[in-house]
């Protein structure tokens, strides 16, 4: 599955420290092979419709539409819901 990112989620990748930069490539990787992935958990209320992914203490949260996974953010986990 193609993962694409949204302009937030360019604006935090290129914000985020370098080692978290290949963590989050790793993260991408693994959501190319959806459905096959784990430590996936479904949001609610104001992110109804997303997932997050944690990778240390951040958060990559993303939706999945039918050919394409859309990561809307990666933020730290105390920004991650704001």
């Amino acid at each position: 599955m193609k993962v694409l990112l949204s302009a937030e989620a360019k604006r935090d990748l290129g914000r985020l420290p370098t080692v978290m930069k290949a963590r989050g490539q790793d993260v991408f990787d693994r959501l190319a092979k959806w459905p096959e992935v784990s430590g996936v958990k479904w949001l609610t209320d104001k992110w109804a419709g997303h997932a997050r992914i944690r990778t240390g203490s951040w958060r990559v949260i993303f939706r999945v539409e039918e050919t394409r996974i859309v990561v809307a953010r990666i933020r730290p986990r105390k920004d991650a819901y704001k």
